[in-house]
């Protein structure tokens, strides 16, 4: 890897994880603001429930897209660990493959969505246009099929070098 792909994917880790922090902090924050203002004040922000829904997406999509990045990702790993080794690179490009192509599928329709949100006009929090909010369903696929893509190119090479799965 070179200098400046080096310096992109530090730059890439530090966004993301600084997307997942403002969000939990803003979930937390809103959530006690909102509980506090319910029992002390009789009620909160009209909006906030709504919002909160929102920051959860967001937040579970990010936390997808970061664990895909560290490669600790839900995982039923049964087959490889019964594998020969030298089988173990091609059952790992295999599940990389189709997980990519999966979730390249899974961007692709939830394009499909946020399109016919955007044309259908639907609002959230009051006015806002709701797929702008939605987007963020496509591109944390696309990132996750991204990196899936990037996996296989790395293990279809380790494969064609011969090379053990530990390299």
């Amino acid at each position: 890897m070179s200098e400046w792909e080096k310096r992109l994917d530090r730059l890439g880790r530090t966004m993301e994880n600084l997307l997942l922090c403002v969000l939990l902090l803003t979930m937390v924050a809103l959530a006690v603001w909102q509980i506090a203002a319910r029992n002390l004040l009789g009620g909160g922000f009209i909006w906030a429930d709504e919002f909160l829904k929102i920051l959860l997406l967001w937040l579970g999509l990010a936390g997808a897209v970061a664990a895909s990045r560290e490669g600790k990702q839900i995982q039923i790993d049964v087959l490889s660990r019964l594998l020969p080794e030298h089988w173990q690179n091609l059952s790992r490009f295999c599940t990389s493959l189709f997980t990519a192509l999966l979730c390249a599928l899974c961007a692709w329709h939830g394009a499909r969505f946020v399109w016919l949100e955007r044309a259908y006009g639907s609002t959230v929090l009051g006015h806002a246009p709701a797929w702008l909010f939605e987007a963020a369903i496509p591109l944390a696929f696309a990132l996750i099929a991204y990196r899936y893509l990037i996996a296989c190119g790395s293990l279809l090479a380790k494969l064609l070098r011969g090379e053990s799965p530990c390299n």
